[in-house]
């Protein structure tokens, strides 16, 4: 009988952290699992959440914002990232990341992001993710070009009044 330890932790971390719904994000990602993407406890093994939090990212960068990531003059370097489990996935599951800006800075940007079995309401796992932007030649901070901003306010949730 396997127990369930995500949700015992979650239920042990008293009501200070919400499981994340689909409905609060603006952008999915699918993502595959892979075969060696399981561990020997038979699920997903937590660094490769970071993986899937990386590829949905720069996916949406490259294919919306038109970051070039081999000749671009700017690159984009992680500084920070977290993540919290919820439930377990293991392959063979397809997934999706969910995407959202939290803040956007004038070089960085703080994605929240979450993990969904498909077609899925409620989040397996829920992460935080900052991103630098630097010149690839000095690797200094640099101002966030035009059409990666854009591409990024778009993932801004509209703000409460």
């Amino acid at each position: 009988m396997r127990i369930d330890i995500y949700n015992i932790y979650i239920k042990d971390k008293s009501m200070s952290q919400t499981t994340p719904l689909r409905s609060e994000y603006l952008h999915f990602q699918t993502i595959a699992t892979r075969w060696h993407d399981n561990d020997i406890y038979g699920h997903v093994n937590n660094v490769v959440y970071y993986s899937y939090f990386d590829s949905a990212v720069n996916t949406y960068l490259i294919e919306v914002g038109g970051l070039d990531i081999q000749h671009g003059e700017v690159v984009a370097f992680v500084v920070s990232s977290s993540c919290d489990y919820f439930s377990a996935i293991a392959f063979p599951e397809k997934l999706e990341v969910a995407l959202r800006v939290a803040k956007l800075g004038n070089s960085s940007v703080t994605y929240e992001l979450a993990i969904f079995k498909t077609g899925e309401t409620v989040a397996c796992a829920a992460g935080r993710f900052v991103h630098v932007f630097v010149a690839r030649e000095s690797q200094r901070p640099q101002p966030i070009p035009a059409l990666l901003r854009s591409a990024l306010a778009l993932l801004q949730l509209p703000v409460a009044t």
